[in-house]
């Protein structure tokens, strides 16, 4: 009898651990899967490890946990051009009908006429030119409308993948990863600020007031007694460069503990976390897969990587070999 009563009740503790089991979703073995086994995935982890566990000479306090990442060409592709070039120049087939004048006005005309490359010939003047004309003159919640509305129809113009498709499976782990340590992630990118706003959050986990970029001088008005901010044609600040480690300082007040770049337009928000009082990791996502997505680095017009590149040596940076240090490079 007591053996019977043994059976029964070890029959009945299976029952429940199983019935339980089936509501548990079992905690990932490795955060990273598509890196693939090597120094580079190895720094990332150790850094991580020695800045969070609290026994570590290197332990940084959650407060202070801050990670900047740029946007193009480091979380998502930026080949063969920036992505909001392919946004400008839908913005511009969809206004000629209220523009009879760029048939023949350039860089419009060319857009228009579909030669891309003429319409990119008048450099920096030219483009912000067409930046002007699609992003300005209407409300910052009619813009975010029109950015929603795009980044859910469009289409890559080589891979046909939706934009949002376009991001890197590696760098979502990494921004998770990150996350579930106690890191604050952000976005300094040359991109617009407004731009990039109103789907960062759904597509990185990353909330708009943590999202920084280039942006329009905007202005407060009263329309049918209803307030509105007004998007005018007037640049108010570009977050490139050097004015990605001043952004940081103004928008956060915290200098990085982690930066993750791409391009020389990365180089001071690298240079700036490393040159931190603590710990610090720089990482720079090196663009060697020409099959799987692009190959470019010290000649590249778009994302051009040469400064960087030779600092990261230097000073002993993390460099991401896309082609061997990544199993996937976008979400399936």
């Amino acid at each position: 009898m007591k053996i019977s009563c043994r059976h029964r009740f070890i029959a009945l503790v299976s029952v429940c651990v199983l019935a339980c089991s089936a509501n548990i979703v079992p905690a990932a073995d490795d955060p990273l899967p598509s890196w693939q086994d090597g120094k580079t995935r190895q720094a990332i982890m150790d850094f991580v490890r020695k800045v969070t566990e609290a026994e570590s000479p290197d332990f940084v306090v959650e407060a202070k946990r801050i990670a900047t990442f740029d946007n193009d060409g480091t979380l998502w592709a930026e080949q063969p051009m920036y992505f909001q070039a392919c946004f400008v120049f839908d913005r511009i087939k969809a206004l000629a009908r209220q523009h009879p004048e760029w048939e023949t006005k350039e860089p419009f005309a060319s857009v228009l006429k579909g030669d891309l490359k003429a319409a990119l010939a008048g450099g920096e003047r030219g483009v912000l030119e067409m930046v002007m004309a699609t992003h300005a003159g209407m409300t910052t919640g009619e813009f975010e409308q029109i950015v929603r509305d795009w980044i859910a129809s469009a289409k890559h113009p080589v891979t046909r993948r939706p934009f949002a498709g376009m991001v890197y499976q590696p760098m979502l782990e990494l921004l998770d990863y990150l996350r579930a340590n106690g890191f604050k992630t952000f976005i300094f990118s040359g991109g617009g600020i407004e731009f990039m706003r109103p789907w960062t959050e759904k597509v990185y986990g990353i909330p708009p007031e943590q999202v920084f970029g280039s942006s329009v001088k905007t202005r407060f008005e009263l329309r049918y007694d209803k307030p509105v901010l007004v998007r005018l044609p007037e640049i108010n600040f570009i977050d490139d460069k050097a004015g990605k480690a001043v952004a940081i300082q103004q928008h956060i007040g915290r200098r990085p503990i982690a930066a993750f770049g791409n391009s020389d337009g990365d180089l001071q928000m690298l240079q700036w976390t490393a040159a931190g009082p603590g710990p610090g990791f720089c990482l720079l996502v090196h663009h060697t897969d020409a099959e799987r997505e692009w190959a470019y680095d010290r000649q590249s017009d778009i994302g051009r990587l040469d400064q960087g590149l030779d600092e990261a040596k230097a000073k002993g940076w993390t460099v991401v070999d896309m082609k061997n240090d990544w199993k996937e490079i976008y979400p399936k």
